[in-house]
């Protein structure tokens, strides 16, 4: 038993010496990671810093300048808005007051054309018609005259025939 013992103690220092060695080669990864994480760390703040330094400095800057501009944009914006509302009722209002004229010129325009009519209806009632009259009653008389004429030429030696009086 005291061989076992023996041997169970120097299996156990070899294996505490193992893990000595092991903890000791991590000790020397990490120390070399860590080397090359402040040689990346101090890159990163010699290079990227200063830009985010500059642009956060380029933002602080601009942000009046665009805070500006957006305003701006929204004013005009709402001044357009505006004077379209104004341009839409002025044509609203201009194509209900030409609708209106063209109702009125039309009806000027019928009624016109009504009194036209009537007009020429009297005319032809008292003047053309009359007219037409007395033209044949003047027309008779003129003829039953020449009939009349003729006959007392005839009576004077002179006679027409009755056929040469139509052609």
């Amino acid at each position: 038993m005291e061989n076992l013992l023996i041997l169970f103690i120097a299996v156990t220092a070899a294996a505490v010496l193992l893990q000595a060695g092991l903890l000791t080669g991590m000790y020397f990864a990490v120390r070399k990671t860590s080397a090359r994480v402040e040689s990346l760390a101090e890159e990163v703040k010699t290079k990227v810093l200063p830009t985010a330094e500059m642009a956060h400095a380029m933002i602080n800057e601009l942000r009046p300048k665009i805070e500006s501009v957006v305003e701006n944009v929204s004013v005009s914006s709402s001044t357009l808005r505006t004077q379209l509302e104004r341009l839409d009722a002025t044509m609203t209002d201009i194509v209900d007051r030409t609708r209106l004229q063209v109702i009125r010129a039309d009806e000027f325009v019928t009624s016109t054309m009504d009194k036209l009519e009537e007009t020429r209806e009297a005319v032809q009632r008292t003047v053309v018609s009359p007219v037409r009259h007395i033209s044949g009653l003047v027309h008779g008389v003129t003829v039953g005259l020449e009939a009349f004429f003729s006959r007392r030429r005839g009576r004077n030696g002179v006679t027409v025939p009755q056929d040469e009086m139509f052609i």
